[in-house]
């Protein structure tokens, strides 16, 4: 469909024409050479001048102040930005000829043009670390104008977008305009790099297995479906790994893990999307309490390798991520924040508690779903708001998410399945899986019915994975399972 231009839009399109005309290729295809960043330049040019009398750096245009015959600009690499000063007789040198200076900076180049440069680095009368140009070319001129946002000596952003529908459909934007988002990524980055460098130095294997599958399973989720043209069936993308881990546990490894990129067809909102990324490991011989210790270790050293310290800053709150973690029952967790024991309580009972705390509910939720933190419920609603430390709730009754989950031996009734929390994030889940054959099948085609739980997903077919059984057949370890979301939040 023809969207039509904004007079910006033709007005960069006039002069990437002139360009050309000039002779001047606006999208060279040869490398330009860098030696530097803006990032580097900052922090060591005052103590060490002399490696910096000879630069090369590119970045996009962020801002430019004329001044007649010489200017200032700001341009921006993937580092960081910095302060450029071109003068009209150093990327001139001849006096007969000035129109890079005249035509090309002055009249053709606009915010948002990538451009490579050549000069030196030297200090304002201001005290302001900028790059004298000597040289300078032109390397992606931009047809759309960047939205501006001012800035003050000091960093602080005036006018920035925030406009979340914007921002969300046109992500590299607010990379370009919202340097701190573009932190938000390489958190994230180094985050997969810390947990994968932790589990690979305590023995664990990382693996890859199939995104499309012939049974959704592993999970209660409504799952996207597409089509084997040459196989002539269809498949789902999948909704979990669980089931494929577990095989690997069959056949003799003893802890593996996958960054798994999942699929779910239903919801969303700002922190839910239909594809995610999450982290899932099993490992044999180990129960839960190995499990909770395993995971104060690995959130220890992520908050070290990134912060150098276990102590974080949350808004206003300060929270320690040392080992050891604190740990509670989820009814007494619940109690404690509201006052109710809902430890007896029958579903109608737990409406009426839900009712009294203004929580939002619906008639699809059971008992499970009603206690259970995966709808910011009773547990969400109170418990986990408002932590700042980090905190277990253990001990889940039955139907709350406990589905191939073996009992904690020291409580009988409940299954061995503790949910990490801390200043309204739920860190993560994890519990031991039944190894028992014949009540790991009845427990998993009941997972086919999680309505009767409050669960309200669809089954495919009513289908049971006839593979899973039978490889379960042969029998596994005791093993535990730990999910974690890796998302970009």
């Amino acid at each position: 469909m023809f969207q039509e231009l904004s007079e910006q839009e033709e007005l960069r399109r006039e002069k990437l024409a002139e360009l050309k005309k000039l002779g001047v290729d606006p999208y060279p295809a040869e490398e330009f050479k860098i030696n530097v960043t803006a990032q580097d330049i900052k922090e060591n040019y005052e103590r060490d001048k002399l490696n910096y009398k000879d630069i090369s750096i590119a970045g996009r245009i962020m801002s430019v102040r004329d001044m007649g015959k010489a200017a200032f600009a700001v341009i921006q690499d993937s580092t960081d930005r910095i302060q450029i000063y071109v003068r009209r007789d150093d990327i001139c040198p001849n006096e007969d000829d000035k129109v890079l200076y005249d035509i090309v900076w002055k009249k053709l180049i606009d915010l948002g043009d990538i451009i490579g440069i050549e000069g030196y680095v030297f200090t304002t009368k201001t005290g302001e670390t900028s790059i004298h140009v000597t040289s300078f070319k032109l390397l992606s001129k931009s047809l759309k104008p960047l939205p501006v946002v001012k800035t003050d000596a000091d960093g602080n952003a005036f006018d920035e977008v925030s406009d979340p529908e914007f921002r969300y459909r046109q992500r590299y934007v607010d990379l370009i305009i919202n340097p701190k988002v573009k932190k938000t990524f390489e958190q994230r980055t180094k985050i997969i790099s810390s947990i994968r460098n932790f589990l690979n130095d305590n023995g664990a294997l990382e693996v890859d297995t199939p995104v499309l599958q012939s049974i959704p399973g592993g999970a209660a989720a409504r799952p996207f479906l597409t089509h084997h043209n040459a196989l002539d069936i269809p498949l789902y993308l999948r909704i979990a790994n669980e089931l494929y881990l577990k095989r690997l546990i069959v056949g003799g490894f003893d802890w593996v893990y996958e960054f798994s990129r999942n699929f779910r067809n239903e919801g969303m909102d700002r922190t839910h999307n239909p594809e995610f990324t999450v982290l899932e490991f099993y490992a044999a011989y180990r129960d839960y309490f190995w499990m909770m210790n395993t995971t104060e270790k690995l959130l220890e050293k992520i908050a070290v390798d990134l912060h150098g310290t276990t102590e974080l800053t949350v808004g206003d709150k300060t929270i320690n991520f040392a080992p050891p973690f604190k740990r509670v029952t989820i009814y007494d967790a619940i109690k404690e924040h509201t006052g109710y024991d809902v430890s007896k309580m029958d579903e109608t009972q737990l409406r009426e508690v839900c009712k009294a705390l203004h929580l939002e509910i619906d008639e699809t939720m059971g008992k499970a779903k009603l206690i259970d933190t995966n709808d910011i419920v009773i547990a969400d609603g109170f418990w986990a708001g408002g932590l700042e430390h980090m905190k277990y709730a253990i001990s889940h009754s039955h139907g709350i998410w406990s589905h191939l989950t073996d009992a904690d031996v020291k409580m009988k009734k409940f299954p061995d399945m503790p949910l990490l929390h801390t200043n309204q994030v739920r860190f993560r889940k994890k519990w031991t899986s039944l190894n028992k054959q014949l009540t790991s099948v009845s427990k998993f085609i009941s997972d086919q019915m999680k309505k009767q739980w409050g669960f309200n997903s669809i089954t495919i077919n009513n289908s049971v994975d006839d593979g899973f059984k039978r490889d379960d057949d042969f029998d596994k370890p005791k093993n535990k399972i730990i999910l974690h979301g890796v998302n970009d939040k």
